[in-house]
């Protein structure tokens, strides 16, 4: 009996090891808590790639902001992630942004919409424009993220087409990936218009249906022999296509 109560005691620590992407900013000007951002009011994470909801996650915080965040071709774009919808769930909170054994990559994606205030995320076309995977030091896109804060960036294309976008923001968790079903997906998508003199797009993937579960980068061990979490010795590959490059 005193096993399964110490079991029962520690799956919510377990469980609290989640995060949620919860802000946007440009050029470093923050738009304020669940602005212009779908945010789900659940931290859980998405374990099955073909889960009809892996586009922009599920059970949003209502009612869902309508603002649509302008973005010009050059600028610099984040995404915020906390542990919850605020930030820490508690003082001193260890595992905010998000726990530091969930290493694994930081993606971003875009969609082009008619109206991104409205526009429902299935169905939709999505390029990458930016990635951050394993670097030759060990350290993963997570760890960058954690060292930011929270927040990861990239640098809006140039050659991107204007209008209005969903803006796809995902960590995959690889700490328990070397089984399947076992990597976690955590993605919040915003609510974005560029504009620019550009035309491109990139090649275009469909959520569900980018990613398979066998992939190397989603069904990986991340361990090498010492059991440290900076990769097995191969290079690590990070699912979905090739980034848009102008």
């Amino acid at each position: 009996m005193k096993l399964s109560a110490a079991v029962v005691t520690v799956l919510p620590v377990l469980a609290s090891a989640h995060a949620i992407a919860q802000r946007v900013r440009v050029n470093g000007n923050d738009n304020g808590e669940l602005v212009g951002i779908r945010s789900p009011t659940s931290n859980n994470p998405i374990q099955n790639v073909n889960d009809g909801n892996i586009a922009c996650n599920s059970g949003f915080k209502t009612p869902v902001s309508s603002k649509v965040i302008n973005v010009k071709g050059g600028d610099r774009v984040g995404i915020n992630w906390g542990h919850v919808i605020g930030g820490a769930q508690f003082p001193n909170d260890v595992d905010h942004p998000i726990a530091k054994s969930h290493k694994g990559p930081t993606i971003f994606y875009m969609a082009k919409v008619d109206n991104a205030a409205t526009a429902q995320p299935n169905g939709l076309k999505w390029f990458k424009v930016a990635e951050d995977g394993l670097d030759g030091s060990g350290q993963w896109g997570v760890d960058r993220l954690i060292s930011s804060g929270g927040w990861m960036d990239f640098t809006m294309p140039t050659c991107v087409a204007p209008g209005n976008y969903l803006l796809r923001a995902e960590i995959i968790a690889l700490h328990s990936a070397s089984s399947q079903g076992g990597a976690q997906f955590y993605m919040g998508c915003a609510q974005i218009n560029v504009s620019s003199s550009g035309s491109r797009s990139g090649d275009t993937v469909s959520f569900p249906g980018a990613y398979s579960a066998n992939h190397p980068g989603i069904l990986v061990s991340i361990y090498n022999q010492q059991g440290q979490p900076q990769g097995n010795g191969q290079p690590y590959q990070i699912p979905g296509p090739s980034v848009l490059r102008c």
